[in-house]
């Protein structure tokens, strides 16, 4: 045989030998748990079989539903809310784990009504819901014991509550009529009144407010005399916000102009208000002149509904159930899911959306001409795509900008959209609603629950999710009940400026080392709290803390 021709078959035996250790390596990784990104055709149909094979605790095994699994007298509805709000978006109304989401997803979701479930202990649904599956989009809920077992009765007897529910599949926005006429939120009241009473008391349905229908909406006393403030309360026909600032407004024929002061809520002081040239993107279209500056092209398209950029008119102010939901003119006449948009049975793209039209930096893909630069998707409502009317705020990695630091982090409010899509929370399915309920709660930010409570339902202690330490404590290296052990402290440090020195805080649930404020001067957590300690001390002391890896520190 000559010396080709035994090279060439010495590389034909290496490529078969590689091939079969290959294949022999994939079988090993399935079996062992750890379900492969990469996988061949021929096993596509069997992995979600694979994902129930999983290491599960034996004691896990032996849990029995205090609930009694078999639905004998127990309401099976009971978890028809959790289900809705945890599993729905990638297992589908109905458990079949068809939906938008999920058609992205590998492994993809288990159809919850078929075999792998049934021939599963309850026990070993409960440790699946309770910590996730590893390598998988399977977020760890930790949830009560209570609700836990609920979703487990409820995923068991699937097809019967779906029936009981007569609850039809999520419609595509293309299904959406978007001729349908606006009616304001008024009109809601009748059918949706607990909803509607909850929403009428939040920031989101009062952040712009009439003085002379509202007196007491003026926070700063305007009789006490200030070199800034140039005007009375007589010029004053909007007021825009309460909680970090407020602005005023004046009307001018069929337009409202920024008046010159606004208040610090926060430093109860007057500080100048004038937007200067090169900061924002639209300052080139106007003159530096506020009284040259109407708001209707720069604020009211999300501060109202339906603002209408030839009549100047809108259907009512503030954020209405129509911002969120669409016109609601055919659905008030006939109400029916089919005819209004509802963000929770949207993919999670276009549920996230529905508060990305207006929490982001960004610009419309109609070109802006003098006096016209609008500062908001002009056009776009619910049941459309924002994509199609709306391009966020670009950024190039190693700038810092008037919008965003060297990383890409937001560096201004308004941007929490910008931060959020860049997050492993947004590629993992998570959307806004997720943890906010703007219809109103007695949470800071209409969270679902206090901050750290919500944050634990799927991030807790040796989860899937992290954090990786024993306990909490031990993860914040804070004690319970400190400032420096809330998650949100660390993962969503106040480094967006809203007003002067006043900061909110960043969507990105990353954490800023130390080292990154060295290198690309973006405020960090650690030292924002420990001032008087340089990065140095902050840095040194991570690389100390046993469940975080020292090659992330810096």
């Amino acid at each position: 045989m000559s010396f080709r021709k035994r090279v060439t078959l010495t590389a034909a035996i290496v490529v078969v030998l590689f091939a079969l250790a290959m294949g022999g390596l994939y079988r090993y990784i399935v079996s062992g748990g750890l379900i492969a990104r990469q996988k061949p055709p021929a096993v596509e149909a069997s992995v979600t079989r694979w994902m129930l094979r999983v290491s599960v605790p034996e004691s896990a095994k032996m849990l029995k539903n205090p609930l009694m699994a078999d639905a004998g007298g127990v309401d099976v509805s009971a978890g028809q809310e959790l289900y809705r709000q945890k599993c729905e978006t990638c297992h589908a109304y109905d458990g079949s784990g068809k939906t938008e989401m999920g058609a992205g997803l590998y492994p993809p979701p288990l159809d919850l009504r078929g075999p792998e479930i049934k021939n599963t202990a309850d026990g070993v649904l409960f440790y699946f819901i309770r910590n996730g599956i590893r390598n998988t989009a399977m977020a760890g809920w930790q949830l009560p014991d209570q609700d836990t077992w609920r979703l487990v009765v409820f995923i068991r007897n699937l097809p019967r509550v779906v029936s009981l529910s007569a609850r039809a599949p999520a419609a595509g926005l293309a299904a959406f009529p978007i001729s349908a006429s606006y009616v304001g939120s008024a009109a809601c009241k009748t059918c949706h009144s607990q909803l509607y009473e909850r929403w009428s008391k939040t920031r989101m349905a009062n952040v712009v407010r009439d003085p002379r229908e509202h007196p007491e909406a003026i926070i700063p006393d305007l009789s006490k005399p200030n070199p800034l403030v140039t005007f009375s309360k007589d010029d004053i026909a909007l007021v825009y916000g309460s909680k970090w600032k407020q602005r005023y407004f004046k009307k001018v024929g069929d337009d409202f102009f920024p008046l010159p002061a606004q208040w610090d809520v926060t430093g109860q002081i007057w500080r100048p208000y004038n937007v200067k040239v090169g900061t924002d993107w639209w300052t080139k279209y106007y003159p530096e002149d506020n009284m040259s500056r109407p708001t209707g092209p720069t604020c009211d398209g999300c501060h109202s509904v339906n603002y209408d950029v030839s009549t100047k008119k809108v259907t009512e102010w503030n954020v209405g159930c129509e911002k969120c939901h669409g016109p609601g003119g055919d659905h008030v006449k006939q109400p029916s899911q089919a005819n209004i948009v509802n963000p929770s049975r949207l993919n999670y793209v276009d549920a996230t959306n529905t508060c990305i039209q207006c929490h982001s930096q960004g610009q419309p893909l109609t070109a802006p001409s003098p006096g016209k630069a609008y500062d908001w998707p002009v056009g776009f409502h619910m049941g459309k795509r924002l994509d199609d009317f709306w391009k966020l705020e670009e950024h190039k990695l190693g700038e810092t900008t008037f919008t965003h630091f060297a990383d890409g982090t937001a560096h201004k409010n308004r941007m929490q959209g910008n931060d959020f899509v860049t997050s492993l929370m947004y590629t993992h399915g998570v959307a806004c609603f997720s943890c906010h309920d703007v219809h109103g709660t007695d949470n800071n930010a209409l969270l679902w629950k206090p901050a750290n409570v919500l944050c634990l339902d799927c991030h807790g202690a040796n989860s899937p999710n992290g954090p990786h330490a024993p306990t909490i404590e031990q993860h914040t290296h804070h004690k319970a009940g400190s400032l420096g052990n809330e998650c949100i402290a660390c993962h969503m440090p106040k480094i967006q400026q809203t007003i002067a020195d006043v900061n909110v805080r960043s969507h990105t649930f990353r954490f800023v080392t130390p080292a990154t404020t060295d290198t690309l001067k973006i405020p960090n957590a650690c030292n924002a709290c420990h001032a008087d300690k340089s990065t140095a001390w902050a840095t040194a002391a991570l690389k100390t803390w046993a469940d975080r890896s020292p090659w992330r520190a810096e």
